[in-house]
């Protein structure tokens, strides 16, 4: 019977499920994996102009596609957005997130996490705009996540999601910004 089980595990064909050791009817609990992404790009954009975008998250549904809806819930004193409830599409369903932003000392970094979800368990990401030596028109994005989900998926899975947010967060926001940047 372990075989068999240790078996279908190695194969794919069930999960495996990580367990602490407990006494019988004792609570346990599973062992979560975090997913980091980070890359790094260049947008042909000033900074300010790119930190501007990404606040706007009200907009944000005009250039992520999964994102189907966006509300502020709370503002801090500056009007920037604190915490903003998330509706998305996700693995073939409606997944709902709020995040809290902040903004610490760095005037071009935009941080948040999770305060609620129901597929994600822990998210902590940033977006961090620095300017390209020499050309001021010019900002290198720099775009950290950390991600925990509250179901378990294949590892072929959890790449292509990871492959849309990423390209949600850094290819779509990219094609954002440098439609209203003027050249040259």
């Amino acid at each position: 019977m372990v075989r068999a089980r240790w078996r279908r595990i190695c194969h794919g064909w069930l999960p495996p499920t990580f367990r602490r050791s407990a006494p019988i009817g004792s609570p346990t609990r599973s062992i979560t994996v975090t997913e980091h992404a980070s890359q790094r790009i260049v947008i042909q954009a000033p900074p300010q102009r790119c930190y501007e975008t990404v606040l706007d998250v009200e907009r944000f549904c005009e250039w992520a596609p999964d994102i189907k809806e966006v509300r502020v819930l709370v503002r801090d004193e500056e009007g920037r957005p604190g915490d903003v409830a998330f509706r998305a599409a996700a693995m073939g369903r409606s997944s709902s997130y709020t995040l809290r932003y902040s903004y610490g000392s760095n005037p071009l970094r935009i941080s948040w996490r999770l305060i609620e979800g129901d597929v994600v368990q822990r998210m902590t990401g940033d977006y961090e705009f620095l300017l390209v030596e020499g050309d001021p028109n010019a900002t290198q994005l720099v775009y950290d996540l950390d991600v925990d989900l509250l179901v378990r998926l294949p590892g072929f899975v959890k790449r292509r999601l990871e492959a849309k947010i990423v390209h949600a967060a850094i290819d779509d926001l990219k094609s954002r910004i440098e439609v209203g940047t003027p050249t040259g």
